[in-house]
């Protein structure tokens, strides 16, 4: 182990040798230098292909290499400046449910389910064309966008948590597609049927999705303009430059990229939201300063706010941030090595017999865990001050001790998006949707804190629940009208 913690050695489920990683250099080599040798974990990419198909986060080599380069133009700063309108609505219906909920004084609101609601609309809208969700108080949702929902909490019951370490991964190479069905229907798990049959609900939406979309653009430019997004979906983008490239992906690809885009975008988006409206409530005079911003920059706007004048928030650019430093949706990830390969160290570390040792021989099949949290809270890089909520840290240059550790991260010296071949594809995307959430609900609400006790719950991403109710995902945070 290290003295500062940035690599440890320790075991895993059933004895299992594990690599505890947040040094820098350690990291440039995991997801950059050496990423062809560090892949994703085999139980993440059987997971993921069970769950959603053949999408970028169930594949890897030359065919994630060929999905990413088709799917990276559909994420563009030219296409997300057309999505402002699509989220500002969206956005805008969110207000007006919340302001009918408070139109008789302040109101304890679960936050945490509206923006999941709301993140959930946000990518089947800008994301598919497909509105999931009225955002109306009684609307119970399409059934696909609860069993999005339900899937990852549903997959870590009881038998669910063997089945997918030791079972599934065998079961996801068996081909063809009947024979793994047959197999997963003979294991006799009441929870992996429930997962099943959430897999099918996603499934068949997705081919109804994609089916109306296909339809609508071989109609010609009035059919597209009919639909949600007027045809400047992510998804009649991908379908557009998938039939004009020379090697396109078959239509299982591309299914596997809708399910996977909703899951990865709803989650993640909504924890990382929740987050920032509980540390909002929790300072005042922050949330005061990020209001008066959003109201000058909407008032020199002439009340309609374009793609630039999100870009000029930026004391909110500074809390989304440092939240996203401090508190990372996902925490941690893993990589397995498919070969012997030496893995150095920015800092020696103490071998077992006292020496010093500056890289270590990693052997093929060994397993490693990417700690995100530690990464981005390391104290020899950020401060003294690192475990500490400091919006303003980002108003000045960054220590020099942070641009000389080359962070591999794609956003900020951070790793909350990753960075390499794997990096997040959708993170300009989600950043924009937090910039339109955050901007409608503050100009519109003042956000206190709720007197029930916040737990903020590790999991493979991190939700809030309440003291005494830890199995019930909720943030609960009093909303009144905003001065």
């Amino acid at each position: 182990m290290s003295p500062d913690g940035n690599i440890v050695r320790t075991t895993g489920l059933l004895g299992e040798k594990l690599l505890y990683v947040a040094d820098p250099k350690a990291l440039h080599h995991v997801l950059l230098k050496d990423q062809e040798i560090w892949e994703e974990h085999p139980q993440f990419l059987s997971d993921n292909y069970l769950f959603f198909g053949e999408g970028l986060l169930a594949t890897i080599g030359a065919r994630h290499k060929k999905q990413r380069k088709l799917m990276n133009p559909v994420f563009s700063t030219a296409h997300m400046r057309n999505m402002i309108p699509i989220f500002q609505e969206t956005v805008g219906r969110l207000r007006t449910t919340l302001e009918d909920l408070t139109k008789n004084g302040p109101q304890e609101v679960d936050m945490l389910h509206w923006m999941g609601r709301t993140a959930m609309e946000l990518i089947g809208r800008s994301g598919l064309g497909f509105s999931f969700d009225s955002l109306a108080v009684d609307d119970p949702g399409h059934p696909a966008a609860a069993c999005f929902k339900e899937i990852l909490p549903s997959a870590s019951k009881g038998s669910m948590m063997f089945l997918r370490a030791y079972l599934l991964p065998h079961v996801s190479k068996l081909g063809p597609a009947w024979i793994r069905r047959a197999i997963v229907d003979l294991i006799p798990s009441r929870d992996l049927h429930s997962v099943r049959d959430k897999i099918d609900t996603i499934w068949a939406t997705s081919q109804e999705i994609y089916a109306q979309k296909k339809a609508a653009l071989s109609s010609g430019d009035e059919a597209v303009k009919r639909q949600i997004g007027l045809g400047k979906d992510i998804l009649s983008l991908l379908i557009r430059a998938n039939l004009k490239t020379e090697d396109p992906l078959d239509e299982t690809e591309l299914l596997g990229q809708m399910s996977t885009l909703i899951f990865a975008a709803t989650d993640t988006t909504s924890s990382a939201l929740s987050r920032i409206f509980y540390l909002l409530a929790q300072h005042p005079g922050v949330q005061d300063r990020i209001r008066q911003e959003i109201r000058t920059v909407n008032e020199a706007a002439g009340g309609v706010m374009a793609y630039d004048d999100y870009e000029a928030l930026t004391y909110m650019d500074t809390v989304i941030r440092e939240t996203l430093r401090l508190y990372p949706p996902v925490t941690l990830l893993m990589r397995k090595a498919n070969k012997d390969v030496i893995l150095p160290f920015g800092k020696p570390i103490l071998g077992t017999d006292g020496r010093e040792l500056s890289e270590v021989l990693v052997p093929a099949g060994s397993s490693l865990i990417v700690s995100i949290n530690n990464a981005n809270r390391s104290k020899e890089l950020w401060g003294a001050d690192a475990l500490e909520w400091k919006p303003e840290r980002w108003l000045a240059p960054l220590p020099e001790s942070i641009m000389s550790a080359h962070m591999p991260g794609i956003y900020s010296n951070l790793l909350t998006f990753l960075g390499g071949g794997r990096a997040c594809i959708g993170f300009k995307f989600s950043q924009l949707e937090m910039k339109v959430a955050l901007a409608e609900i503050l100009d519109a609400f003042q956000l206190a804190p709720s007197p029930k006790a916040v737990k903020w719950r590790m999991g493979n991403i991190s939700t809030a629940c309440v003291e005494g109710e830890p199995d019930l995902s909720q943030l609960p945070v009093v909303l009144s009208r905003a001065d």
